[in-house]
């Protein structure tokens, strides 16, 4: 016989009534479990809450401030574009005095831009076209070791080593070329290696440095005309002279003259203004 107890209910069984204490149960340890676990949310907020705020207040404060920063670059970059600008025109007019002025003012107020390097190399080319060459030298040396454009910095460096072998000081622009790597430059850099070789009278470094400059330039990346008609003065210069034409004696004469008789004379050679004349 199953167990009763008063109230009419049966345990051991699985009523309609078992099922719903069980049901009722579960819904009543899922609702403890959570309100556990809010109470444990609120109690951690409660410990951490300002440091989250303080963390939300350091992110926008650090959005914001980058965002201030980056408009800061572009104000400081307009403001050195400008000045870049109005000092090549003052180039171009002849006004060297007004350029070096604002030139001063790029070195002075904006020296963290590239419009510093731009402008010593503007005015590099100036002094080069007034044969001022020590102090386009000057210029060149300042970009090529202190820009922080490495490909600004090459194209400094090609251009102070031309500058070298124009003042007749090839050794030093053979310097200025190593210890560098001249990257995408790399066929320049032999070229005008083999120029300052020319200059030393090492012909035949030369064109090997030409011939290396040809072949790292196969491509076709730029204009080869002049370094093509560098490398065939040379290795015209270097063919061995053809070799004399050797002379044939004259023929003795078979009979001599008979006595009393007069030697005719030998005719002369006719010359070229002979020739040209007839």
């Amino acid at each position: 016989m199953p167990d009763r107890r008063p109230g009419g209910r049966r345990y051991g069984g699985l009523g309609a009534g078992g099922i719903t204490e069980r049901f009722l149960g579960s819904i009543l340890e899922d609702y403890l479990s959570e309100k556990e676990q809010w109470e444990r949310v609120t109690g951690w907020l409660r410990e951490n809450g300002v440091w989250i705020v303080a963390g939300v207040v350091v992110g926008a404060l650090g959005i914001g401030g980058w965002q201030w920063w980056n408009a800061h670059i572009d104000k400081v970059n307009g403001d050195a574009s400008a000045k870049y600008e109005q000092m090549t025109a003052d180039l171009s007019k002849g006004d060297r005095t007004g350029a070096l002025i604002l030139l001063a003012d790029l070195e002075r107020d904006f020296s963290s831009t590239p419009y510093v390097d731009q402008a010593r190399l503007a005015f590099a080319r100036v002094y080069v076209e007034g044969n001022e060459l020590d102090k386009a030298a000057t210029e060149l040396q300042a970009v090529s070791q202190h820009s922080k454009d490495k490909q600004l910095a090459l194209i400094a460096r090609l251009r102070l080593a031309r500058v070298q072998i124009s003042q007749q000081k090839p050794d030093d622009a053979l310097m200025s070329l190593d210890g560098v790597d001249p990257g995408a430059f790399e066929a320049l850099f032999h070229e005008v290696r083999g120029d300052a070789e020319f200059a030393k009278g090492n012909k035949a470094a030369a064109l090997t440095e030409y011939r290396t400059a040809r072949s790292k330039d196969a491509g076709g990346g730029s204009d080869t005309s002049l370094l093509d008609l560098k490398i065939a003065d040379l290795v015209a210069a270097a063919a061995p002279a053809a070799p004399a034409a050797m002379k044939l004696p004259v023929p003795a004469t078979a009979t001599p003259p008979t006595s009393g008789a007069t030697t005719p004379a030998t005719a002369p050679t006719p010359t070229a203004q002979t020739q040209a004349a007839k």
